[in-house]
């Protein structure tokens, strides 16, 4: 669906978990919160009907239409400032602002917002034909289209099957660098088309080439390394008590978070295996219940979130003690 008035963006672009976001970070109204992935700022609406007029929103996107869409809709609220950045560089950007701030709350959304889904130029999504771009920043890196001229078969293989789960990786990999012998992908009906013709079974309800999608534009986007490199500067950011909520949509990107919560909530001195006092521990931060899924209503309103699983952390010790 192509969505051509863009002041129904607000409505028709649906922020992930948003209660149970809202809940987990704990707002308090004169704080400081984080919206790491703004997209369409539908968790960052929601913070700031939680906060005074003392508090304060930073709005982090690298995406320029996002940042500018923030600007646009925020230009007369001085609680909040977007900036275009990667989430990666989180704390070098917010120290840049505001130096000693303390932060009380972090949201991450880690899925592809519904307005670059929709419009067809990004490149994002098979259901409108447009270039086969992918890129979460325009003015850095490669294309989608770019890389695959160039990726040999056993690199673009081993991109599907690890960061898609494809398992006719292979297949796909060597129809893709048969046919740019002939002519270039230049856009995703062509992507699609040759993904359908290499896979021979369907998932129910999902469409062939949805694996080889999320694949390339992760790896495109560099997305793994973002958030590993995202995740503990949230812990030099946050105050004690301060609450960290992330969104995952992919199996690896929960599997970061796991890990990372727990390995924090425990705080080994030392390599694993090595043993250690229990007095030697310092943990810096305590896992905030359970992972949460969106509830059955939630999925049947808003697809987006059938894979979503939001885990919450607070932190509880200095970092560099």
């Amino acid at each position: 669906m192509m969505l051509t008035d863009k002041n129904s963006i607000k409505e028709w672009h649906k922020p992930v978990m948003a209660n149970q976001v809202i809940d987990a970070l704990n707002i308090i109204s004169d704080s400081t919160y984080i919206d790491a992935t703004y997209g369409r700022g539908g968790h960052s609406r929601l913070i700031l009907r939680k906060l005074g007029s003392k508090g304060r929103l930073y709005a982090i996107d690298c995406d320029k239409d996002a940042v500018k869409a923030a600007r646009k809709e925020h230009v007369s609220d001085s609680r909040v400032l977007a900036i275009h950045a990667r989430f990666s560089n989180v704390q070098k950007v917010l120290r840049q602002q505001a130096p000693d701030v303390e932060v009380a709350g972090i949201v991450a959304d880690l899925g592809v917002s519904s307005p670059q889904l929709g419009n067809a130029s990004r490149g994002f999504s098979f259901a409108n034909d447009g270039p086969l771009d992918m890129r979460m920043n325009t003015d850095e890196d490669e294309s989608a289209a770019d890389w695959l001229r160039r990726v040999d078969q056993k690199e673009l293989e081993k991109v599907l099957r690890e960061l898609g789960e494809e398992r006719y990786a292979k297949r796909i990999a060597q129809a893709v660098v048969n046919i740019r012998t002939k002519r270039p992908l230049e856009t995703t009906g062509e992507l699609a088309s040759l993904v359908s013709e290499c896979v021979p079974t369907q998932e129910l309800g999902k469409h062939p080439a949805t694996r080889t999608f999320q694949a390339i534009r992760m790896h495109i986007n560099r997305e793994i390394r973002e958030l590993s490199l995202f995740l503990p500067q949230c812990l030099e950011l946050l105050k004690l008590q301060g609450r960290l909520a992330v969104i995952t949509f992919h199996s690896i990107e929960d599997r970061i978070v796991k890990r990372f919560m727990k390995s924090a909530s425990i705080g080994a001195p030392g390599p694993q295996g090595v043993p250690f006092r229990q007095a030697e521990f310092r943990p810096t931060i305590r896992i905030i219940g359970r992972a949460l899924r969106p509830n059955l209503e939630e999925i049947n309103t808003n697809r987006q979130a059938r894979s979503a699983i939001l885990r919450v952390a607070e932190k509880i010790g200095d970092v560099h003690a």
